[in-house]
């Protein structure tokens, strides 16, 4: 079935798949956990008990100091802001209104906010002294600024051991950035490109960005506003926070979305299930899956948003940007939630390559990206099959007729009124059969009831009313075009028409 995108060619003015928000956490190996911190203390000869004077108070000083001397060599003046609810984004907007989007710092914001830390403790037991860890509030500076290559951006530096460091920039700016230094012509509202004039050329420089200039470009910061982690002869480590992956498809017109958008929105809200939000997010639902999964709808200024998430992990949304933006969007809290082929070193030392966890370092990214952008493809193309509901219909009608087989014997039809066929096609749309296929074994598994001569007459069945077809040497079916079309079409009929329609009261 075509996607929205080869649907609507004409109307649309491009599209452009990119990261979007990008945080990422540096942490200083050996330094980060209080085991180490106490070794770096008898190692340097500091008495446990002088922890906070003798060694974190200095790096303190020294943090402020930097930040002091960065600030009025630009110009800037450092400020404090002490209510929770005022927003550094506006700030730093108010700053950029009046100095421009050139390179360079832009503005230091220091705050008060929660850090890890570590407290002097004595065993009486063990009569051992070392570190515990602990948690607390210390002042924290962010250092915003624009970088040549990825716009604007800032670092979290907390003015604490273990000093880790947060960093952010936005995938939509880098791109934007580079089209500048290319002299590319584009429209950005928001951190969405509502204009490219060459749509080619900002795809590729999306998929440059790579693991090792981006490694460079974060040690060269970290040296600048935290360079006190030098005295640990240590460098940082850096890992993936949060990363969010988009797709967006830029309409000419917002009549052209619009109509569009509130069609497949108000029907995704009502028909996706929590396995085929696992589908999408490249995972099959077991049955001793703990998590939440679930959808919501929000209405923002900026526009509506509808999301599916399986816990706090991953989830993917979609929304209508500017009203002329709709961009499918893959957010990652923790990249470990996808799984990939990789190198796998094992506790006797051994290594191999199989299917693991991805690690969080950023160096997963390339892989990440791939995982995020499959998961917005399949997305796509599961809300491309609600724009065509006359196909459904269509499709819908072909398969409540009845049919004959090969020995002229008659096969009836599907009706979805009916309970058992229902309850069927609801199985087979299950999504882990769309990425592993469905067999006899597989569909009695979802429907214990079923005898296995019992689960091939309605393989049969389906494959007589073109529903599924079998792949070739194997025992496993996959939904065919006009399966995917029938029974989107056929379930949405029934649940968001005719059920509501007939629970009306008279």
């Amino acid at each position: 079935m075509p996607t929205i995108i080869e649907r609507y060619q004409g109307r649309i003015e491009g599209t452009l798949s990119c990261l979007d928000r990008v945080v990422l956490t540096g942490t200083l190996p050996g330094f980060c956990h209080a085991e180490g911190m106490t070794r770096l203390l008898y190692g340097r000869g500091i008495r446990i008990f002088d922890y906070a004077t003798a060694f974190a108070e200095p790096l303190r000083d020294r943090i402020k100091a930097n930040a002091e001397r960065l600030g009025s060599e630009a110009g800037i003046e450092i400020e404090f802001v002490r209510k929770a609810h005022i927003r550094k984004e506006d700030l730093v907007a108010a700053v950029l209104k009046r100095r421009g989007n050139h390179p360079g710092l832009v503005h230091v914001i220091s705050v008060m906010e929660a850090c890890p830390a570590y407290k002097p403790w004595h065993d009486k037991q063990t009569h051992r002294t070392y570190l515990k860890p602990d948690s607390g509030k210390c002042l924290h500076y962010y250092f915003y600024f624009i970088d040549e290559q990825l716009g604007l951006c800032y670092l979290r530096v907390p003015t604490w051991c273990p000093f880790r460091l947060q960093f952010y920039f936005n995938g939509h700016h880098a791109v934007a950035r580079e089209l500048d230094n290319r002299g590319i012509g584009y429209e950005l509202a928001d951190n969405a490109f509502v204009r490219i004039d060459d749509w080619a050329a900002a795809q590729r420089i999306a998929d440059a960005l790579d693991a090792k200039r981006l490694h460079r470009i974060l040690d060269r910061y970290a040296a600048r506003f935290c360079p006190v982690f030098k005295d640990l002869g240590v460098r940082y480590h850096w890992s993936m926070m949060q990363v969010e992956y988009a797709s967006d498809i830029a309409f000419k017109r917002a009549a052209d979305l619009g109509p569009l958008y509130e069609s497949i929105s108000r029907t995704a809200i009502h028909a996706v299930k929590a396995d085929q939000v696992a589908t999408f997010l490249g995972r099959k639902l077991h049955g001793n899956y703990e998590g939440e999964a679930g959808s919501d709808y929000h209405t923002r200024i900026e526009g509506t948003r509808i999301k599916h998430h399986m816990g706090r992990a991953a989830a993917i949304k979609m929304y209508d940007k500017r009203g002329r933006v709709l961009r499918i969007e893959t957010t990652v809290n923790d990249v470990s939630f996808f799984k990939h082929h990789r190198e796998v070193e094992h506790r006797d030392g051994s290594r191999s390559m199989q299917q693991a966890p991805m690690k969080k370092t950023i160096y997963s990214l390339g892989a990440l990206l791939e995982q995020t952008a499959a998961a917005n493809r399949r997305y796509l193309q599961f809300v491309s099959q609600m724009d065509e509901p006359s196909v459904g219909v269509k499709a819908v009608q072909k398969i409540a007729e009845p049919v004959r087989d090969d020995r002229d014997r008659s096969h009836r039809g599907f009706n979805l009124l009916q309970k058992a066929d229902h309850r069927l096609l609801v199985a087979v749309s299950r999504g882990e059969f769309n990425i592993h296929g469905m067999s006899n074994t597989a569909l009695r598994r979802v429907m214990p009831d079923l005898s296995g001569p019992k689960a091939s007459r309605i393989l049969k069945r389906l494959r007589l009313h073109g529903l599924i077809k079998k792949v070739a040497r194997t025992y496993r079916y996959y939904l065919t075009r006009l399966g995917r079309a029938a029974i989107t079409a056929a379930l949405k009929l029934r649940d968001l028409m005719v059920i509501p329609t007939l629970a009306q009261p008279e």
